[in-house]
C-alpha cells in the first residue's frame, strides 16, 4: 500500500463512520502563537477542542502536513522526519473511549489487515493527578489484546497536555506494531525498538485549573494521530522509512548526482532528503530564509543539507536539482515549483558565498583550542552574524572532532545583540493551545479591521492576508503589496481602524456553506482550502445591518463589540518577502 492509497482508505473509513473531511491547513498555525509550525493534526482544530462549535459538526477526519524540529538532531536514523503527514480523526464532545479504540482497532486489523498478533498497546498507569486508565484496558481486552501486550506507562509516556499551564489534557493509549521478522514476543516491552508506534488515541478527559487540579472536562474530546510515512513503511515490511515510495525518488536522485550508493551513506542521504523536502513545503507556505522564527528554521534546514552534500561527495550538485522529485511525489499539494526552486537556489548561493570564509575562520580559531576548552560564544556568534553559520552547524563541525562550543553563551550573545527568538534559534518549540486571553482576542478582531483598512486606504481590492501571528502583546500581519507604505498612509490606516473602534460596531459569527460565504462577500485567504461548511465573522453597524465593514472566513476568537478594543497603533511596517509587507501593531 502506498501513501495515496493509505490516505484514501483512512478518509473513506471514517467518512463511513459519519466523520466530515476537513482540509489540509498551512504549516504556520493560525490559532497558536506559541509554536512556529503546525506540529500535529489537532493544531488547526484548537478553538474547537476548547469548546467552539465546528461548522462541520462533532466528528472530523483529515490528513495534515506537519513540521517538527524538536528532534531535528535525530534525523538520519530510519524513522525520524522533519516534515511528515499525519492522519487524524476527532470527536468534539461526541463519541468517547470505546468507539475511538474500536475504530482504531478495526481500521488496523480489517482495513489494513494487520494481524492482532503483531499488535501491542500502552495505557496511562495513573498517578496523584489522575487515576489509572482502566477503561481503556477493559476495551482492549474485549477486542482480544492479551494482558501481556498491554503496558501501563507513566505520564511522560502516555499523557497529553495541558499545552500551557492550564487547559484540556488527558491520558492516551498508543498502538505498537512488531516490525521485526523474528517471532512476536508474548509480552510487550515498550523499550524494545522492534515495537514501532503507529497510532495514538489522545483521550482529553481532564481540564487542569490554575490551582493545578485535574478536573473532569465538560467537553471530552478524542484526538488521534497516525503518521503516514511510518505506517506505509510498516505495511510494506520496511524497517527503514526512507526506502518507502515517498522517499525513494529523492534518494535515487541523490545517488545519481553524488555517484554514491545509499548503502554506507544512509545518514547523510537521509538528512539531505529530509531537510530539502521540509524546506520545500515551508517555502510553499511563503516563508523565506531569514534569521528569525520560521525563516531561521528554514535557513538551518537548507544549510545543514548543503553541509551534508559537501561531506557526501566531491561532486558539485545543487539542492535545486535534488528537490525536483518532490513535485512528482506530492502532485496533490500542487506545490509552487517556480517559487521553491528560485528560493532554494538563492539561499544556496548566499550560503556558498560565506561558507568558505566561515570554514577558514572556524579552522583558524579552533586550532588554538587546548584539550577540554570550549569554543567561545563570541567566536560562535561572529560566525553566525558575519558568515551565516547557524550555531548548530558550528556545533556539528566541532563535535565531529570531539570538541564543544559554549552554546549557552552563544544564545546570550544572540539575545543581547539582536533580540532574536531563542525558541526559533534552538529549534525547540513549546507546543500549546490557543491563547484565549482577553488581549489576544482583542488583537485577533483588530486584524480584521486592519485588513479592510489596508484595502480602503491603499485603494487596492486585491490586498489580502498572507499570514499573521498574534501574542498578548502585539499583532503581526502580512499582506501583499509592492512597496513601502508612506507615513501618511500609515496614519490614515490607524485613523480608519480607530474610527471603526469608536463606532462600537457589532462582531457577529455565522455558519454557512462555502458557496454562501463566497457569495456574501466574505474575504478568503488565497490558496487556502476550506471545508464545505465554514465559520464567518462580520463586523457591522447595528443601525445598518445590510452594510458590513468587514466579513472574513475565520475560526476566532473575537470580541462582541469593537468598542472593547482600545486605541490602535502601528509600531512597524517592513518587508517580509518579495511582494509581501508586514505590519506590527498594538492596542493601547
Amino acid at each position: 500500500m502506498d501513501r495515496t492509497q493509505l490516505i484514501a482508505e483512512y478518509i473513506k473509513f471514517f467518512e463511513n463512520k459519519e466523520h466530515k473531511l476537513i482540509p489540509n491547513s498551512s504549516l504556520v498555525p493560525e490559532n497558536d502563537p506559541t509554536v512556529l509550525f503546525t506540529t500535529a493534526g489537532m493544531h488547526p482544530l484548537v478553538p474547537f477542542l476548547i469548546g467552539q462549535k465546528h461548522p462541520l459538526g462533532k466528528r472530523l477526519v483529515g490528513v495534515q502536513k506537519c513540521i517538527r524540529t524538536g528532534d531535528i538532531d535525530e534525523v538520519g536514523d530510519t524513522v525520524h522526519h522533519t516534515f511528515f503527514e499525519m492522519l487524524g480523526n476527532w470527536s468534539l464532545g461526541n463519541y468517547w473511549k470505546e468507539e475511538a479504540i474500536e475504530y482504531s482497532f478495526e481500521f488496523l486489523t480489517k482495513t489494513l489487515k494487520i494481524s492482532k498478533e503483531k499488535l501491542a498497546v500502552s495505557i496511562f498507569e495513573g498517578d496523584k493527578d489522575a487515576k489509572e486508565d482502566s477503561e481503556s484496558i477493559k476495551i482492549w481486552e474485549k477486542l482480544g489484546i492479551p494482558k501481556e501486550r498491554i503496558a501501563k506507562l507513566p505520564k511522560k509516556d502516555n499523557w497529553w497536555g495541558p499545552a500551557g499551564l492550564t487547559g484540556p489534557c488527558g491520558p492516551d493509549t498508543e498502538m505498537f506494531y512488531w516490525k521485526s521478522k523474528k517471532p512476536t514476543p508474548k509480552k510487550f516491552n515498550s523499550n524494545d525498538e522492534n515495537w514501532v508506534e503507529i497510532w495514538n488515541d489522545v483521550l482529553m478527559q481532564y481540564n487542569k485549573d490554575k490551582e493545578g487540579n485535574y478536573n473532569e472536562a465538560k467537553q471530552k474530546n478524542i484526538d488521534t494521530g497516525m503518521g503516514v510515512e511510518r505506517t506505509v513503511a510498516v505495511l510494506n515490511g520496511l524497517e527503514d522509512n526512507y526506502l518507502a515510495e515517498m522517499w525513494k525518488p529523492l534518494i535515487k536522485k541523490i545517488e545519481k548526482l553524488s555517484g554514491k550508493k545509499y548503502q554506507e551513506n544512509e545518514k547523510s542521504m537521509r538528512i539531505i532528503a529530509d531537510h530539502i523536502k521540509a524546506a520545500a513545503f515551508i517555502l510553499n507556505d511563503k516563508i523565506v530564509p531569514s534569521n528569525t522564527e520560521q525563516g531561521y528554521v528554514l535557513r538551518r534546514l537548507i544549510r545543514r543539507a548543503i553541509r551534508q552534500i559537501r561531506k557526501l561527495s566531491e561532486k558539485s550538485f545543487s539542492i535545486k536539482e535534488i528537490s525536483k522529485p518532490i513535485f512528482e511525489i506530492y502532485p496533490d499539494y500542487q506545490l509552487n515549483q517556480k517559487l521553491i526552486l528560485e528560493e532554494l537556489e538563492k539561499e544556496e548561493k548566499k550560503f556558498e558565498e560565506t561558507l568558505e570564509k566561515g570554514l577558514k575562520i572556524l579552522k583558524k580559531e579552533k586550532s588554538s583550542l587546548k584539550t577540554g576548552d570550549l569554543f567561545s560564544a563570541k567566536k560562535a556568534f561572529l560566525l553566525y552574524q558575519s558568515y551565516g553559520f547557524p550555531i548548530e552547524l558550528t556545533k556539528e563541525i566541532l563535535t565531529e572532532e570531539g570538541r564543544n562550543v559554549d552554546e549557552k553563551g552563544f544564545y546570550e550573545e544572540l539575545q543581547n545583540h539582536q533580540k532574536l527568538s531563542q525558541t526559533a534559534s534552538a529549534g525547540k518549540f513549546k507546543s500549546g493551545l490557543i491563547d484565549n486571553s482577553e488581549e489576544t482576542t482583542k488583537l485577533h478582531t483588530t486584524t480584521h479591521l486592519l485588513n479592510e483598512a489596508l484595502r480602503q486606504v491603499l485603494k487596492d481590492k486585491d490586498i489580502s492576508q498572507k499570514g499573521s501571528n498574534i501574542t498578548p502583546e502585539r499583532l503581526r500581519f502580512d499582506f501583499n503589496f509592492s512597496r513601502k507604505l508612506t507615513p501618511e498612509e500609515i496614519k490614515k490606516i490607524e485613523e480608519w481602524v480607530n474610527d471603526k473602534i469608536k463606532k462600537d460596531l457589532i462582531v457577529n459569527r455565522e455558519e454557512m456553506t462555502l458557496n454562501e460565504a463566497l457569495k456574501s462577500g466574505a474575504q478568503a485567504e488565497f490558496g487556502t482550502k476550506y471545508p464545505e461548511r465554514v465559520s464567518i465573522y462580520t463586523i457591522y453597524d447595528k443601525k445598518d445591518n445590510q452594510k458590513f465593514v468587514s466579513r472574513e472566513f475565520c475560526t476566532g476568537p473575537h470580541v462582541k463589540k469593537t468598542s472593547e478594543l482600545g486605541k490602535f497603533k502601528i509600531i512597524k511596517e517592513e518587508s517580509s518577502a518579495s511582494g509581501i509587507r508586514r505590519i506590527k501593531a498594538v492596542l493601547e
